[in-house]
């Protein structure tokens, strides 16, 4: 069911891109005719060279819009937050193709056209996001959801999923309470279908009927739910309509049976070759471009700390199936940061950080060693993040399922880093766990590009580092 709400919105995510890149293409053309006004030969030159410039242009910006998470389905934020993050990317995207033209020189567009190209596109990226996003928040281009239960379970959906933009592709017509549970649900949110479910709900229009009872045993109409299947409407199980719209799962709702029995949790060998193949590619990739980068930031530690001072920090940590090894990070803490071999969370301001730990935590620049465990094979670019031993002993005692996180590699970064901030406790840690076995469960080679590329965002605004 993932994958087939995966699919919808992949079209809706399509749509909206190819009409933004058409819109990037027009802008350039219409930058070309604006900076050179009333001179008719200037301009003929510039549209002969602009078939091969402008798609490049527009492959850029559209990269730098995807960055910035502007193509996320679970993105919550305000106009004004899109608007932002939209101009950040058309900075970023300004930057990509200033650094470009000096590598490729023919792709040289101009100062003045690509100025307005960038003010063109943004206006009408906006504009066309707009018109979008309204059409797309329409209640008449939502799901009518109605959900079959009006217990503790039901009422999860109400107290998860509260604001406009938790319901971006759907909406509650109500709840039908089934069976003996206690009502937990507001009485205007109740629905009391007359005759036959499949006839009702169908009078009401209703595209997907959701099954949350609290107890499913003599109280589920599987006949009926059949026939309403048959009808064309999708039926589908609480647990399973909260990974697909919360991007995560709810582990106070799931059973050991469905995981057994549901899909993903398992890695193919045609998957793994190809995510070690993706690992290394980008691994070398991140060396060459980041070398510079690494060796400013090992120089800045050795000024502050001092000759015989590590630069590198070493620190076991939990791999694939629970294997530990040895995690390589630039050092951003004290000497003394665990004198006692006591492991603690860093906290917010935590004195133990040095002012340069400060600096190439915020930037993620400290983590850039671990390429070196990349290329080893003890993590992978895109997966969970590795914890100590320590907690990990903690953590499997006092949390349900954290074991499962372990199936796949560790990563540098991950689902949970993009959805949820830094982790300093054990319901960090819980809530977190609810994203990475959403990847677990998950992930394929697009998903981590798309893990990927909105992890700019996270290293452009800092958000998550201490």
């Amino acid at each position: 069911m993932y994958r087939l709400f995966r699919q919808r919105a992949l079209r809706w995510q399509l749509l909206l891109a190819l009409v933004e890149f058409v819109l990037l293409m027009a802008s350039v053309y219409a930058a070309v005719v604006l900076r050179y006004w009333g001179d008719a030969d200037t301009q003929a030159m510039f549209n002969h060279t602009l078939q091969w410039r402008t798609p490049l242009i527009a492959t850029v910006l559209i990269l730098s819009i995807a960055a910035l998470g502007l193509y996320d389905i679970h993105l919550r934020a305000g106009w004004l937050g899109r608007l932002s993050r939209l101009g950040v990317a058309f900075l970023l995207g300004g930057i990509v193709l200033s650094v470009l033209y000096y590598v490729i020189p023919p792709a040289y567009l101009g100062r003045g056209v690509l100025g307005i190209a960038l003010i063109c596109g943004y206006v009408l990226v906006s504009l066309w996001r707009m018109t979008f996003l309204g059409f797309v928040d329409a209640d008449l281009f939502k799901r009518r959801v109605v959900v079959l239960g009006a217990g503790k379970r039901a009422a999860e959906v109400t107290r998860e999923m509260r604001r406009k933009t938790d319901q971006r592709g759907f909406k509650v017509l109500g709840y039908v309470p089934i069976g003996a549970d206690p009502v937990s649900i507001p009485a205007p949110l109740l629905l009391h279908p007359d005759g036959m479910l499949c006839e009702w709900a169908t009078r009401l229009h209703v595209d997907e009927i959701v099954v949350g009872p609290d107890d499913r045993r003599d109280a589920l109409p599987v006949a009926r739910l059949l026939e309403c299947k048959q009808r064309g409407m999708a039926v589908t199980e609480l647990t399973e309509f909260f990974e697909r719209e919360a991007g995560k799962i709810k582990m106070d709702l799931t059973s050991p049976s469905w995981l057994v029995f549901s899909d993903g949790f398992n890695v193919s060998p045609t998957r793994r070759t190809i995510k070690r193949a993706f690992d290394l590619c980008l691994a070398f990739l991140v060396l060459f471009v980041a070398w510079p980068f690494m060796l400013l930031t090992a120089l800045a530690v050795r000024l502050e700390s001092g000759r015989g001072a590590p630069i590198l920090y070493r620190q076991e940590r939990v791999g694939e199936n629970g294997k530990p090894f040895q995690m390589v990070k630039f050092r951003s803490m004290g000497t003394d940061a665990e004198c006692d071999g006591v492991a603690r969370w860093a906290g917010k301001n935590d004195k133990r950080v040095t002012r340069v730990g400060r600096f190439i935590r915020k930037v993620r620049l400290d983590e850039l060693p671990q390429l070196w465990n990349v290329l080893r094979g003890d993590m992978s670019i895109i997966g969970p993040r590795p914890e100590r031993p320590q907690f990990v002993d903690e953590f499997n005692t006092s949390i349900r399922y954290y074991w499962l996180r372990h199936c796949v590699k560790p990563g540098l970064t991950g689902w949970a880093q993009l959805r949820y901030s830094y982790g300093s406790s054990t319901r960090d840690t819980e809530e977190k766990l609810k994203f990475d076995l959403f990847y677990v469960k998950n992930h394929n080679f697009v998903f981590d590009l798309t893990i990927l590329v909105q992890t700019v965002e996270v290293v452009l605004f800092g958000r998550g580092a201490r």
